[in-house]
């Protein structure tokens, strides 16, 4: 009897392990790339407390070793209204781990990691002190967000990690920061003809939800439902049904909505209605 009790509750470990699900407080603002539409920032704003709000900015997935508070990616957020920003940056672990580091994480309503390569990120920050504290503004309701290499790391699956090549989609980086957990999101999806490539991913993780974002398309994450914002599409890949039909992707647009636990999509509209399921073509 101990041993039969002993394998349902290893049972039920492993499938709540494999649920997907986003962050239990605080909201993800995950971004395809190109983040251009003043929507998204503005969105990611709003989630973070408004124009007053201490957002954090993470541009280590770029290619430079030295970012500051005068760096010209924060152009855009100050256009669009963002007053309290702060730069933080280091390629130093021991730096990443450290106390003076993560004092403006600790203070943050919002957190914003940039594009570039996201071994950069994993490098840095995986496992840190930093790591831990990235929690904190979620926790306290607030928001964690990332374009491109920058949406790729917030997952617990990371595609595209290869230190060599960003077109291997299982590298020799694979363990994401995960706080959309048994996921992985792709980005620039169909502005770089990605759209059959995390089909790899979910054939070899069956149980894992595929996400592919085109570029200035942004899903925004809260429990285990996301919304689709901006000007493209939000792809789903899975290997279990989504949207009533036996597709391998499911393409969502602006205004639909995915439930991650239930694997089901819906449109917006006079009430929400089921999306039908895109098949590929025959080989």
């Amino acid at each position: 009897m101990r041993r039969i009790i002993l394998s349902i509750v290893l049972l039920c470990s492993v499938s709540l392990s494999a649920a997907v699900h986003g962050p239990d407080k605080g909201t993800l603002v995950i971004v395809g790339g190109n983040m251009q539409d003043p929507a998204i920032v503005k969105r990611f704003i709003d989630l973070a407390g408004g124009p007053d709000a201490p957002i954090v900015i993470i541009p280590t997935a770029g290619e430079d070793d030295e970012y500051d508070n005068y760096w010209s990616g924060l152009k855009q957020w100050r256009e669009n209204g963002a007053k309290n920003l702060t730069v933080i940056h280091t390629r130093d672990r021991k730096v990443a781990d450290s106390e003076a580091f993560v004092k403006p994480i600790r203070a943050a309503r919002g957190v914003f990691f940039g594009g570039g390569r996201q071994w950069r990120l994993a490098d840095s920050y995986l496992n840190t002190l930093s790591h831990k504290e990235l929690r904190a503004p979620l926790n306290r309701g607030g928001v964690i967000g990332g374009s491109s290499a920058g949406a790729s790391i917030l997952t617990s699956f990371m595609v595209r990690g290869d230190t060599k090549s960003n077109e291997k989609m299982i590298g020799d980086h694979t363990v994401g920061l995960g706080f959309l957990k048994n996921a992985a999101v792709d980005q620039h999806l169909l502005r770089r003809n990605r759209q059959f490539d995390m089909l790899e991913v979910i054939d070899k993780y069956p149980d894992m939800l595929g996400i592919g974002l085109d570029e200035n398309t942004a899903i925004v994450v809260e429990g285990d439902q996301f919304d689709v914002i901006g000007q493209s599409y939000a792809v789903i890949y899975s290997t279990k049904p989504v949207a009533g039909a036996s597709g391998r992707f499911y393409f969502m647009g602006a205004g639909d909505r995915f439930d991650m636990k239930e694997r089901k999509a819906t449109r917006r509209g006079d009430r929400w209605q089921p999306l039908q399921g895109v098949r590929p073509p025959s080989p």
